[in-house]
């Protein structure tokens, strides 16, 4: 009964934030007409009223995000031309780490270096994966998996650590830029800023989501190793 109860609180940590974030992006998504503009128009406005001429705007398919290779925001089709308190919130959230990137914010710059090595890491934990079931079927290669195992635990913890390490830097893009912008702007009523900061703290959760279900990942995976 006890391992039961931990399984569900365990379930419950992980797809509790997961499950909060989408609910709250979602409830706020409806088309409203006294929001001034859709998450794009938003963005070009930000981009002109804080003087970043180079950053550029895109349509995402993977997500809402700001790539700080390219110094772009990308915007789902939903937040991009969408005139909602999410579509706005968001959009304030990503133009939050251009602005991030344009001061130097070192926490950011760090992340970037972390996610670029994550994802170096990433791509030698799909090889082994890969190769996993092609070695367990020769005689010689079945020595190899354990070894192959440990590549794809050691590169989940990396990317779980990477997502945990710099939360901070989503807190800061939703509390510490986003959410002034929005309030000394006044691009949003007074009355609805209780649910963007809901809204601007499910973008923040989005990456502690990742983060945890990373690390189920990684606990199923040693867990198998020490079988």
């Amino acid at each position: 009964m006890i391992i039961v109860i931990l399984i569900l609180l365990l379930a419950a940590l992980i797809l509790g934030p997961q499950q909060w974030a989408k609910y709250i992006l979602e409830k706020y998504s409806t088309p409203r007409d006294d929001i001034q503009g859709t998450g794009g128009q938003f963005v070009k406005h930000l981009r002109k009223k804080f003087n970043l001429d180079y950053l550029k705007l895109e349509p995402s398919t993977v997500g809402d995000h700001y790539d700080p290779m390219s110094k772009t925001v990308r915007l789902s089709e939903a937040n991009l031309n969408g005139q909602s308190l999410t579509a706005v919130a968001v959009a304030a959230h990503e133009f939050g780490h251009a602005l991030q990137h344009a001061r130097n914010y070192q926490p950011l710059i760090a992340r970037t270096r972390m996610v670029g090595f994550a994802q170096k890491t990433e791509k030698l934990g799909g090889l082994a994966l890969f190769a996993l079931p092609l070695l367990s079927m020769t005689p010689g290669g079945v020595r190899l998996v354990p070894f192959l195992i440990i590549i794809m635990i050691i590169t989940i913890a990396i990317s779980s650590i990477v997502h945990l390490v710099t939360l901070p830097v989503e807190f800061d893009a939703s509390f510490g830029r986003a959410l002034p912008i929005l309030k000394q702007g006044q691009y949003i009523n007074n009355k609805d800023m209780r649910s963007v900061r809901h809204i601007l703290l499910a973008c923040a959760f989005t990456y502690l989501a990742s983060s945890l279900a990373g690390l189920l990942n990684f606990w199923r995976w040693f867990r198998f190793l020490r079988r």
